[in-house]
């Protein structure tokens, strides 16, 4: 039995969780609080000053338990060790991590300047577009010198991505990353949505890449999962902390390194339906306003639409998760029946 993922997992989980402990008091004490503009619902004012740029936690925890679970799967020779020796699926694991973490440190210079030089704004979208697609690029290049030659497409199988039509992918697999790591970044909005969404998603591509039988991929979708249970525990309703743009844009990363990791990136677009509702009514409020100076939501991302309806921050959580639980058992039947 290889319980390398279940001890990622816990090691992930304990770490993060842990961690509150130490970092939410020390972001306190450096007044590390989310400013809560007034664009944003009313009820929000009472979250002022709450900490945030919390997703540090989810990121230690992440990556320590990754670096102990690669040190057991080497010492008793499992097979995410077996993983790292072969070329492709060590890069798309290591271009993986690394997609994820300059998304974060993005992420943490956006809420830097917000928290720290107290520019609401952060970065400007313009500045942060650039970087964005600039890791993007590298990240789909690593996977490209790798050898990455084809994508699967359900039903129809291995598509050519080298030559004619399917050149395509490249221009196509950027806008996606973007899109995806932005759409994630639009789910924080309420208090433990961000961080439950994904951890549904994290659990889908667990099972989908244990399926397949991607080792690797299979213990950093575990790692991240016990990592977001750990900081569920301190940003369930009511927060004691927010992940800010460090974590989201981490998340966002994240979850385009699972679907690419497998080699199917066009799961996303089940696995992460609540990421992209969240994304699509952002884009149609904001072209519909332009155009007829009037809202089709009460107010975008989406989320928010349900918060002005009456929903309790507890519900909208818990029904965009089973949502999203409903997105991965759909991304992951035509794996079941194609294995």
């Amino acid at each position: 039995m290889d319980f390398t993922s279940l001890i990622v997992a816990v090691i992930a989980f304990a770490v993060t969780a842990l961690l509150g402990y130490v970092v939410i008091p020390y972001l306190r004490k450096l007044k590390f609080g989310q400013t809560i503009l007034d664009i944003g619902p009313n009820w929000h004012k009472s979250k002022q000053g709450t900490p945030t740029m919390g997703g540090v936690m989810f990121i230690i925890g992440t990556i320590a338990s990754l670096i102990l679970g690669f040190v057991y799967a080497v010492i008793f020779d499992k097979p995410f060790w077996g993983d790292c020796q072969d070329k492709y699926r060590l890069t798309t694991f290591l271009a993986g991590v690394g997609l994820a973490l300059c998304m974060g440190a993005i992420g943490f210079f956006d809420d830097y300047i917000k928290v720290v030089k107290k520019r609401n704004l952060g970065l400007t979208a313009r500045q942060k577009t650039f970087m964005q697609l600039l890791v993007s690029t590298a990240y789909l290049a690593a996977l490209a010198i790798a050898g990455m030659k084809t994508t699967y497409i359900p039903f129809i199988g291995d598509v050519s991505i080298t030559s004619g039509v399917g050149i395509m992918f490249w221009p196509i697999a950027l806008m996606f990353i973007y899109g995806f790591t932005n759409a994630v970044n639009l789910t924080d909005g309420i208090d433990g949505l961000a961080s439950s969404v994904t951890l549904v998603v994290s659990c889908g591509f667990m099972m989908a890449s244990g399926f397949l039988g991607i080792a690797s991929i299979n213990v950093l979708t575990a790692a991240m999962a016990g990592a977001l249970v750990g900081f569920i525990c301190w940003n369930a309703h009511p927060a004691k902390v927010f992940m800010g743009d460090t974590g989201s844009m981490f998340l966002g990363g994240m979850v385009v390194a699972f679907s690419f990791g497998i080699g199917r990136p066009i799961l996303l677009l089940l696995a992460g339906i609540v990421y992209l509702a969240e994304a699509l009514s952002d884009i149609i409020q904001v072209a519909y306003y332009k155009k007829t100076k009037k809202r089709i939501f009460k107010m975008a991302p989406i989320h928010h639409h349900f918060e002005k309806c009456g929903w309790s921050e507890d519900k909208i959580v818990l029904v965009f998760s089973f949502v999203a639980l409903i997105g991965c058992v759909l991304a992951i039947l035509p794996i079941i029946f194609t294995i």
